[in-house]
């Protein structure tokens, strides 16, 4: 158990059960941010479904007095209802936060859905006193999804279940641990445009039509060269092995950054990051970029038209892959066009600091109590 504390205030437990990547900078940037006092609980990223059946008893086995915290924040990769009812009356009241839910997850090329863990998520969000989603979109793709699910059910169907969790559900964008004040943004490099890779090497990422704009890029003539980033895992997409070999001598970063400063500076590098996402439920990677100098070009669809701002929508989004590869050549030729547009862009992103953030949550927790 590590030990935050965020000022004077009120004691929360915080329960991660994924606690890697987005879900470890959520956890810290809110108790730092905080002006309550909160316990971070977690366990490692990895194994996320055995997660679900069992961080629970984990958590329980960890925490044989609940009741000495004033409220609990969990998020989502956990069964709820088994941890308060192994908690029992010793229970505060838990606000549910998801950053992802089962309902709406894509399932991997090949595979079968299986149904044990959308459900897990409607008996957490039944089980929680309070439910928050991290975009509206994540909200009504949970909400579009959950009716349908429960008529798949022979009998018995809990269509109650709906309006229960709606009820008492809402939406709180997280923060970014990013500082707010102005910054003063370096022009790019001399050398060739660079476009930005910065998500998990995943299916539900699509890279498959990221490197497919690339190839049709290199095949046009267009110079560019490309930092591919993000966290991989074990198990990878075949493609990025293809595009190493496809894009030899264009590749500047290839894999996994460790340092945050280096993560920083290949950003403030970069022209231009890309989106090909078939889910993203915030787009922490997209606020990131943008707020350190790239221009961010993403799909006209998932939570990506909440975050960029209203006004670049017609120029920074696009609907399918023959305007994605446009409107990137675009940026890639004449990208001193833009440059009126980075320091607005990376401005606007200083609403997601967790300086700006934090009293939505703080708020969020004191209504729980």
């Amino acid at each position: 158990m590590r030990h935050c504390a965020g000022g004077p205030g009120l004691r929360f437990l915080l329960l991660e059960p994924f606690y890697g990547g987005s879900h470890r900078d959520f956890a810290n940037g809110l108790a730092e941010a905080s002006r309550h006092e909160i316990e971070i609980l977690s366990l490692p990223a990895r194994f996320w479904k055995w997660r679900m059946h069992g961080a629970a008893l984990e958590f329980f086995r960890r925490v044989p007095d609940p009741g000495r915290f004033d409220g609990i924040m969990a998020t989502n990769m956990i069964s709820l209802s088994d941890f308060k009812a192994l908690a029992g009356k010793t229970c505060p009241p838990v606000l549910m936060y998801f950053h992802e839910n089962q309902l709406s997850y894509p399932a991997p090329p090949g595979t079968r859905p299986d149904y044990h863990y959308p459900f897990t998520d409607i008996t957490t969000a039944l089980a929680a006193d309070r439910v928050l989603f991290n975009s509206a979109n994540h909200m009504e793709q949970f909400f579009g999804r959950l009716p349908g699910f429960i008529k798949m059910m022979p009998d018995f169907r809990p269509t109650w279940a709906v309006e229960n969790i709606r009820e008492k559900t809402g939406v709180c964008r997280p923060g970014c641990r990013f500082a707010a004040e102005p910054l003063d943004l370096e022009p790019p490099g001399q050398g060739p445009p660079v476009i930005i890779w910065n998500h998990r090497w995943e299916h539900d990422k699509n890279p498959e039509a990221f490197f497919r704009a690339l190839y049709t890029l290199a095949d046009r003539g267009i110079d560019f060269q490309a930092a591919v980033m993000g966290q991989e895992f074990k198990k990878r997409p075949p493609v990025f092995d293809e595009a190493a070999r496809r894009l030899e001598g264009r590749i500047v970063q290839f894999g996994w950054v460790k340092s945050k400063n280096e993560y920083l500076q290949w950003l403030k590098q970069g022209t231009v990051a890309v989106s090909t996402a078939f889910q993203e439920n915030f787009g922490i990677a997209a606020v990131e970029a943008a707020r350190f100098g790239c221009i961010p070009l993403a799909p006209q669809r998932l939570s990506y038209p909440e975050i960029i701002p209203a006004q670049f929508h017609g120029t920074l989004l696009y609907d399918t892959e023959e305007e994605l590869v446009d409107k990137l050549a675009g940026i890639l030729l004449q990208p001193a066009a833009y440059d009126t547009i980075r320091p607005k862009l990376a401005a606007a992103m200083a609403e997601f600091s967790w300086e700006n953030r934090i009293a939505d949550f703080d708020a969020e927790l004191e209504a729980l109590i």
